[in-house]
C-alpha cells in the first residue's frame, strides 16, 4: 500500500481543543507519524480542510431495516407493530438482493461519516427455515457489500432460537422468524465455526436477546466468544415487556441473565440498555461493558431514553449505532444521547462533549474489536492505529464562524452528515467532496428499494 500523508487543518486528539496543522503519515493503512503545528500542507499531501476526527464507528446495524425508512413512520403503533413490517421485508431478501441493498446502505454510512460498522446479522437462511447450499451465503453477501463500499465490517453472527418469551415460556419461531434460526446453539456454533470472513471483515458473535435465546444457549455464546476471543453483542432491555418476561420466567432481569451466563465484560456490548434497574447499571459498569445507544431508532420506535450518565459513572463505556437506519447520521446519534437526557432530567451538560466524541470514535471501535496491542481501545490518532479519518467541513451555514475552542462542540451539536467532506479508511480516500468515490449511493438505494418493494409479497 505504501506511504501517504494527510494534512488536517484541525484534528481532535481527545482533549478539550483540537490541534491545528496536523500532518498524519500512514504506511500500509496504519498511522506511522503525527506532526502538529504544520502551518501549510506539504506538497503531495492530501489536504483535509475542516475538523478531522479519527474513525467513527456505527456499533449497531441491521442493514435490511433501511428498506423501511419512510414506510413505517406514519400512523400510530409501537415496536411490536413495526416488527411485523420488518418481517415482511426480511421475507423477500435473497443473497443477491441483500448484497445490493447492503452495498448501498454501507455506502450511505460512509458518506455520512462512519468508517466502521457492526452488522448484527441474523438473516441467515431461506424463507421457511431451509438451508442454502452455503449456509453462510447471506453473511458473505454482507462482507462483499462492505468491502465494495470500503467500510470496516465486524460481522456479528447472531444466535436466534425462539420466537419470543411469554407467560408459558419460550415460543416457537414464527414463519418469518424461521429464516433467523439455527436448530440449536450447537448447530449455530458449528455453522459459525465454518464461517471464514477472510481479510475483508472481522468476526464477532451476538445473542439476539433473552426473548430469542434461552439461558443455557447464552452460556454457549459466552463460551464460543471466549474460546475464539470474539466480541459479543446482545439486544438488552429494549422494551419493558422484555424485562417483565425475564423476571416472570427466570427471576432475573435480562442484564442479570447475561451476567449469570458469563457474557458481561470488556468484550461485551449491550445494545439499547434502555430500561435498566440500579443493579443492572452496576453490573454493566463494574464489568466495564460497553452500551451501544441508538437514539434515533429508540425515538422512532418509542422505546425510551437510556440512563447514559449513570452507566458512564458506573464504569461502562458508550458507543452509538444507527440500528434501523431511520436516520444515518453519527452526529445526530451522539448529541441525542445528551439532548434526550436533558429532556428527561431537566438539566444541561449531563455529558461532556468529549464523552460524546469518544462514544463516536475509540469506544465505538473498541466495541467492534479494533483493539491496540495491549488489548485496550486505540486512542485517537495513536501511532499504529488504523488510518481512518473523517473530516467535517466548517463552511456550511451550520458551522461557519466558530473559533478553535468552539469547534468540537459546534460539530457535535450542530453538524449533520451533510457536512462530511472527506472520509479515509485504511489510508484510502473513500469519500471526497462529500461523495463516495466509487458508488452513487443515492442512485443505488433508489434502484434496489424500487426492486424490493415491487417484488411479489
Amino acid at each position: 500500500m505504501g506511504t501517504v500523508d494527510f494534512w488536517c487543518e484541525w484534528a481532535w486528539f481527545g482533549g478539550d481543543r483540537p490541534a491545528s496543522g496536523v500532518l498524519v503519515g500512514a504506511r500500509d493503512g496504519r498511522i506511522e507519524s503525527i506532526v502538529t503545528g504544520t502551518p501549510t500542507p506539504p506538497r503531495r499531501s492530501r489536504i483535509l480542510r475542516g475538523l478531522t476526527l479519527h474513525g467513527v464507528a456505527n456499533g449497531h446495524s441491521h442493514a435490511f431495516h433501511r428498506a423501511l425508512r419512510g414506510r413505517t413512520h406514519g400512523g400510530r403503533g409501537d415496536f411490536w407493530m413495526w416488527r411485523e413490517a420488518m418481517y415482511r421485508v426480511a421475507s423477500v431478501l435473497d443473497p443477491e438482493l441483500y448484497h445490493r441493498l447492503a452495498r448501498a446502505v454501507y455506502a450511505e454510512m460512509v458518506e455520512s461519516g462512519y468508517t466502521a460498522v457492526g452488522e448484527f446479522h441474523y438473516l441467515h437462511h431461506p424463507l421457511g427455515g431451509g438451508r442454502y447450499r452455503d449456509p453462510n451465503v447471506m453473511g458473505e453477501a454482507l462482507i462483499a457489500a462492505a468491502a465494495e463500499a470500503g467500510i470496516r465490517l465486524t460481522l456479528l453472527d447472531t444466535l436466534y432460537l425462539h420466537g419470543g418469551l411469554g407467560e408459558h415460556g419460550y415460543e416457537p419461531l414464527s414463519l418469518p422468524q424461521a429464516r433467523f434460526g439455527d436448530e440449536s446453539a450447537e448447530a449455530w456454533t458449528e455453522r459459525v465455526g465454518r464461517f471464514d470472513p477472510g481479510s475483508d471483515a472481522r468476526m464477532g458473535v451476538a445473542a439476539h436477546s433473552v426473548r430469542a435465546v434461552d439461558p443455557r444457549s447464552l452460556e454457549v455464546v459466552a463460551t464460543l466468544a471466549r474460546e475464539r476471543k470474539l466480541v459479543v453483542h446482545a439486544h438488552l432491555s429494549e422494551q419493558p415487556a422484555e424485562n417483565t418476561a425475564a423476571m416472570f420466567n427466570h427471576g432475573l432481569t435480562p442484564t442479570g441473565m447475561m451476567a449469570r451466563a458469563g457474557l458481561l465484560g470488556r468484550d461485551f456490548t449491550a445494545v439499547h440498555a434502555t430500561h435498566l434497574s440500579s443493579d443492572d447499571i452496576e453490573l454493566l459498569g463494574s464489568s466495564e461493558s460497553t452500551v451501544c445507544m441508538c437514539p434515533t431508532t429508540e425515538a422512532d420506535l418509542g422505546d425510551g431514553v437510556g440512563p447514559s450518565a449513570r452507566l458512564l459513572s458506573a464504569g461502562a463505556r458508550l458507543c452509538v449505532g444507527s440500528d434501523s437506519h431511520a436516520v444515518v447520521d453519527p452526529f445526530t446519534e451522539a448529541r441525542s444521547i445528551e439532548l434526550n437526557r436533558r429532556l428527561v432530567d431537566g438539566v444541561r451538560g449531563v455529558h461532556h462533549v468529549t464523552d460524546l466524541a469518544r462514544a463516536l470514535t475509540n469506544d465505538g471501535y473498541r466495541s467492534l474489536g479494533h483493539l491496540a496491542p495491549d488489548g485496550g481501545p486505540w486512542d485517537p490518532f495513536a501511532i499504529g492505529a488504523p488510518c481512518d479519518l473523517v473530516t467535517v467541513g466548517l463552511n456550511s451555514v451550520r458551522l461557519a464562524g466558530h473559533g478553535p475552542r468552539a469547534l468540537l462542540p459546534a460539530v457535535l451539536f450542530s453538524a449533520t452528515a451533510s457536512d462530511v467532506t472527506d472520509v479515509v479508511i485504511d489510508a484510502r480516500v473513500v469519500v471526497a467532496e462529500g461523495r463516495h468515490v466509487r458508488i452513487d449511493a443515492a442512485a443505488e438505494l433508489a434502484t434496489v428499494l424500487d426492486d424490493l418493494w415491487n417484488r411479489d409479497w
